[in-house]
């Protein structure tokens, strides 16, 4: 008999973590690249805005939280939707998720704090979490919240499951039956 069930709470919770925050994180960093940050010319898109002017964009999106220097700035909106892509794209395949999902919920703290600073301020901004251009609301800092949430509870079990052997590794330890 196992010691442990092949599929536990925690198990459950980390794939369902690495699954909604992967797509997450991938549609993020897609969006930041490649849809600009308007609505009305959504089917033009692709034909008039170049990948360089929808991250100059983003970096007005950045500037506007007034957090970072205009290095920073340039920076993180050049750096950050592809860091985006990549972890997301790590949460989903699963590798090594102990790293991946302790650098998302660092990364989704930064953002929570930074949203949360930002509506607290009174900050008339737009969010700049994907294409659509959304303001700084409540409803932001409890969506940025529930995912940071779900990134350090995933994190936290991802480390925890890790210290128990694999119930399927090797035969358990079960006593002979006598003959």
């Amino acid at each position: 008999m196992m010691q442990s069930a092949p599929f536990t709470f925690q198990r459950a919770l980390i794939l369902v973590g690495r699954l909604i925050l992967g797509g997450i994180f991938l549609y993020a960093g897609f969006s930041k690249i490649f849809f600009p940050n308007n609505k009305f010319l959504w089917p033009w898109a692709m034909l008039k805005f170049s990948v360089l002017t929808n991250l100059s964009n983003f970096g007005f999106q950045v500037e506007s939280y007034k957090m970072l220097p205009a290095s920073g700035v340039s920076f993180v909106a050049h750096v950050l939707p592809f860091a985006e892509i990549t972890l997301g794209i790590l949460l989903l395949i699963g590798w090594r998720v102990r790293i991946w999902a302790a650098i998302a919920s660092l990364l989704l703290l930064v953002f929570l704090t930074g949203v949360t600073r930002a509506y607290i301020l009174h900050m008339d901004i737009n969010c700049g979490c994907f294409a659509t251009p959304e303001p700084v609301s409540l409803k932001k800092i409890f969506e940025d919240g529930a995912m940071a949430a779900l990134a350090i509870l995933m994190t936290y079990f991802a480390f925890r499951e890790s210290r128990k052997p694999h119930p399927w590794s090797a035969a358990s330890q079960t006593p002979a039956a006598n003959a």
